[in-house]
């Protein structure tokens, strides 16, 4: 059955999922690559990016599975790209080059409508102004019953965890603290959500958590 998920996000041990004072040289905040450092090093980052072999065991691992049965993704806007307001034109086709790393249709939450196109290896950018029920809905029918993984950033995470639309999520918790930032989880109930199930497991450069909605069979 279809998963709505987040995997392979990284947030701080105090929580942030970003630093402060994002801007177009540092998209993540200030210190925000550092909650990533765990994945730069394994080789499916290397794969990915060509720039290396790259280093496997936990971290990888984890890395390789957060792409397994992707049907589509969500993300939002800044998350796409640093543009703010009316695109200015088409020229932004993201951070990744011409062959982006989705291979499938990814939906881009905004306020300002264009066009949908397509990249490199099968990767379609849409974008969204009708809120996250409609992209959720748009994503489910383009899955065709593989999972669809709520990319980010924080914001579009907070926003389908608190209408309980996520259903299992890896966290990468990196050992640095940012002390503000985009925190992940302020004012949100996990167990009242339903997450109960819980699993840990130690990489060389994160502490990868699992956490998932009790089963109704369970």
């Amino acid at each position: 059955m279809s998963k709505v998920k987040v995997t392979a996000f990284s947030i701080s041990i105090d929580g942030y999922g970003a630093g402060p004072d994002q801007t177009q040289d540092a998209p993540l905040g200030k210190r925000g690559e550092e909650l990533h450092e765990w994945i730069f090093p394994t080789k499916k980052f290397q794969t990915l990016y060509g720039k290396g072999e790259g280093t496997e065991g936990a971290d990888n691992d984890f890395a390789e599975k957060s792409f397994d049965n992707l049907g589509a993704w969500i993300m939002g806007r800044n998350m796409f790209g640093p543009v703010r307001g009316p695109w200015p034109n088409d020229d932004w086709k993201g951070w990744w080059g011409d062959n982006p790393p989705y291979h499938v249709p990814v939906f881009v939450l905004t306020n300002y409508p264009r066009e949908s196109f397509t990249m490199e290896g099968g990767t379609t950018f849409h974008f969204i102004t009708d809120g996250i029920e409609v992209a959720l809905e748009k994503a489910r029918k383009a899955a065709n019953g593989k999972d669809i993984r709520i990319g980010g950033g924080t914001s579009t995470i907070r926003q389908y965890l608190k209408a309980g639309y996520i259903d299992e999520m890896h966290l990468a918790v990196a050992p640095v603290f940012l002390g503000s930032g985009e925190h992940l989880f302020d004012g949100i109930n996990l167990p009242k959500l339903g997450f109960t199930d819980t699993q840990t497991i130690y990489g060389k450069g994160a502490v990868h958590v699992i956490l998932k909605k009790k089963s109704e069979n369970n």
